[in-house]
This record gives C-alpha cells, structure tokens and sequence, in this order.
C-alpha cells in the first residue's frame, strides 16, 4: 500500500489506446498467458491487452474455457442473486444515454418516500430476496441525510419473519466525510460506474453543468470511499460509449490503482451495456457497440485477469445470455428487477424507468432456471456480517479458503429459499440438487457440518451461516 498513490489520475488515455493495436498473440503466447491464467493469480495489463487483440474464433474459445475453469476452481456452482430498488429517478444530471437525464420529459418523476421503500422491500422480502441493492438518480433531495434513513428503513423492514440481510448502494460520488456515514450505516459494497474512462468521450456524454461532467471527480471516487473506511466498492463502466478494449484496459488500471493505493481492488465490477431508454438520444445510435461474441469475450478475460473479482449482470441481457454467461465469469446477478421507483409494490406505476429490461423473469422463474443448469441459487450475507470483507476477504479468497464459507452459506440460504418461497415444481428440482452437491462435499467435517445446518432449516431455524 502506497498513500502517495490515492487521489491522483491514474487514466493514460494514449497509452491505453496504443495498448489494443498491434498484431494477435501467437498460439504459443496465447498458452503462456492463458496457463499463467490457470494459476488463480491474475494478469498483467499487457496480457490483457494481448487478449483483448485475438480475433481467432478458436481462439476466443480457449479464453472463455479459461475462464471457465477459473471460475468454477473459484466459484464453484454459486451464483448470488439481489434485487435494485429505485428510490428515485429525478435527477440533475443530463447524461445522454439515461432516462433519468434532466431535459427527458417524456417519464413521470418521483422520489419515494420511507413509508414507499418499506412498501418496495417488504414486496421483495415476499418473493424471497435477502439482498438489496439501493439506488437512485443524483439530486439534492437524495442526499446523504435521506439515503443513510433509505438504509435504516430498509433494514428495519419485517415482514413474515424476513428481513433483507444486506444492503448493497449504488450512489453518485460523495464526500469522504458522506462515505464515513454511510460506513456507519452497515452497508456491504458502494458501487459507482465510471461510465466510460475516455476522458475525451465523457464531456461528450456528460454535458457541462451538472455534478456527473467532473470527469476527474469521478474517476477518484473510488478513493474518497476508500479513505472513508468502504471496505468493498464495485466498478462499472457502460460498454457502447467507447471502444470497449480501452474500457476493459481502464478497469484494469483502476483495479491495479485501488490495490497499490488502499491495498485492495474493487470487491465486484459491473458489465451493462446500453440498452434502449425512453428520452434519451444515444440508445438510438450506440457510438462502439458491442457485439453478443465480445461480450462473452470481455466477460471471459475479467474473469481470468481479476479472478477473485465479483462479475455481475443485470436483467440488461436477456434470460439466453445470462444463462451462458453463468459459465464464462459471471457470479452475481439481479432477478425480477424493476428500474423505475413503486413499481415492485404496483405493477400499475407508471414512473420512468432508466431502461428497457432483457430479462422479465420472476425471481422463481430465476431460481427455476439456475437449477436446470445446475448453479446453487445463493442469497448469503455471510461474509458482509461475519466481517470477511475488503483484505480480509481477499486473504481467504487467494488462497481458496473462501470456498468453506461461500459453499455452505450458499446452500443454507437456497434451503431457505425452497422451504419459504419456491413453487411446487423449483422446490422439487431444487431439493433434488441439493442432494447431489451435498453428497458430492469431499470433506467429512464440512458435510456433517452442512447436513446438521440443513436439518436446522428444514426444523424452522433461519439465517444459519459460517
């Protein structure tokens, strides 16, 4: 750890450019990379870009079986699932590419208030959600003051025995004093996108006067988080504002930034892409679009680059994408989202959302879907309350120690999840592999372990986990 490295611009814009030129690797540098891959200890910017340079159908295909043997050594068969809630969609900001953007006047505004977010989560607590990710668009009305009672409220929330376990927030940059409150407030990781690391393109996107044109102001939040005791914080850009090997390079020097600086890289990143939005100008015309094929491709080199690194997809992607991306990376998902605020609550509220959904699946059909390929459908919190987070977090995950957590915790929370919530048919299927992955634990101790804890639910003891 270095404190001469935070709060400075660690971006170099022609460097990262001049990084994605230049010919493929060879299929012996390919292999180099690729078994310095296998070894869970991540790569180099020039590996990186030395990926992000094939073109090779073969090729690309076996990058993404990397990644899929690096995600399942990691990862094993979990895949954590959340829900957004969206307190408001006013917002000051005039982002080209959002509904919420200031000059749209097509949707219908609202900030919810606390008798609202309890509504929205006790909703959410009756399908079966334990994790919340709490977001909103940037405006005065949602400062500090109303997101750190938006938390209290939620955490509050009691409803048949449920209540949300952790909350997850996605906010617009703030102060390093605001980032201490909300420290205090208990919540898991912040979460902020740069949206694109070009700095050039970002004034385009990101009209002068509003907070959200302070390019640099962004770019640092990540620190004053940091220096404000967030042990977890999650990166993102939005792919289709600029060429995303320059995006997927940035990320990597904002990852190797963060852990020279504050010792640890970002707990999870994000992977949207642009999607259409009602009143905005630019889902019309996407400037670098991004194919399905390099999409899986950007998933598949993240994985294997950042191997302990959460990946998460939103209901952005369609039910066919996930799916498959489940096997290349991804470890986090949300499902049964609504993006605009009271719409869990009525399914008549009209308020704007910020985009058009690919996934419209309920959380059970979710859940149903994960099953049939196998995952364990995960709503742990374990590690957040038992203080595995940030280094701590990073020290059993390097290692492989995690493993003896995620996987039982996993399991507990999806015993859960079937005896409280699941339809006949996601039930059956569900308790079906549940066996199977139980019988499959290699470890007496941690079997005996997951068997007792399992008979605990299955008796009516809940928010078991180690």
């Amino acid at each position: 750890m270095d404190a001469s490295k935070k709060f400075k611009n660690f971006i170099d814009r022609e460097k990262l450019y001049g990084l994605i030129e230049g010919a493929a690797p060879t299929e012996a540098e390919l292999q180099q990379i690729l078994n310095k891959a296998l070894e869970l200890k991540g790569l180099g910017l020039e590996d990186v870009a030395a990926l992000l340079r094939v073109k090779d159908h073969d090729q690309i295909y076996e990058i993404m079986e990397t990644a899929k043997k690096v995600k399942q050594d990691i990862y094993g068969k979990r895949l954590v699932l959340f829900a957004p809630v969206y307190t408001g969609n006013k917002c000051v900001n005039n982002c080209v590419y959002c509904s919420f953007r200031r000059d749209n006047h097509l949707i219908k505004r609202k900030i919810l208030n606390m008798d609202e977010i309890a509504t929205e989560v006790k909703t959410l607590l009756r399908d079966g959600h334990k994790r919340i990710l709490l977001i909103c668009g940037e405006t005065p009305a949602n400062d500090i003051n109303y997101i750190c009672e938006a938390i209290r409220t939620t955490y509050a929330v009691r409803e048949n025995g449920q209540y949300v376990r952790r909350i997850n927030v996605e906010l617009a940059p703030m102060s390093v004093e605001d980032f201490r409150r909300l420290k205090a407030e208990k919540i898991g990781t912040y979460v902020c996108f740069q949206e694109t690391y070009d700095p050039i393109l970002y004034k385009e996107y990101h009209p002068a006067g509003s907070p959200k044109a302070d390019y640099e102001n962004r770019l640092l939040v990540m620190d004053r988080a940091m220096e404000g005791g967030i042990d977890d914080v999650g990166l993102g850009v939005l792919f289709g504002l600029a060429d995303y090997r320059f995006e997927i390079l940035a990320l990597m020097e904002h990852a190797h930034h963060l852990e020279e600086a504050f010792g640890c890289g970002p707990h999870t990143i994000s992977f949207p892409r642009i999607e259409p939005a009602e009143g905005a100008p630019l889902p019309d015309n996407i400037p670098h679009k991004v194919s399905d094929d390099d999409f899986k491709k950007i998933i598949a080199i993240i994985r294997i680059a950042l191997p302990y690194t959460g990946i998460i997809l939103s209901t952005r992607e369609n039910d066919d994408m996930r799916t498959e991306l489940f096997n290349y990376g991804i470890s986090q998902i949300s499902a049964g989202s609504r993006t605009n605020p009271g719409a869990y609550a009525s399914e008549e509220e009209h308020t704007g959302s910020q985009f058009q959904l690919g996934d419209h699946r309920t959380l059970d059909e979710v859940v149903s879907g994960m099953i049939d390929s196998g995952y364990i459908p995960s709503f742990c919190t374990g590690c957040y309350r038992k203080g595995r987070v940030g280094h701590d977090f990073m020290d059993l995950a390097k290692p492989g120690l995690i493993k003896e957590f995620c996987m039982p915790n996993a399991l507990f929370t999806f015993r859960e999840y079937l005896n409280d919530f699941a339809s006949p048919e996601t039930k059956e299927k569900g308790y079906k592999l549940m066996k199977e992955l139980i019988a499959g634990v290699e470890k007496p101790t941690l079997k005996k372990t997951i068997e007792t804890n399992v008979a605990k639910i299955d008796e009516g003891e809940r928010d078991i986990y180690l």
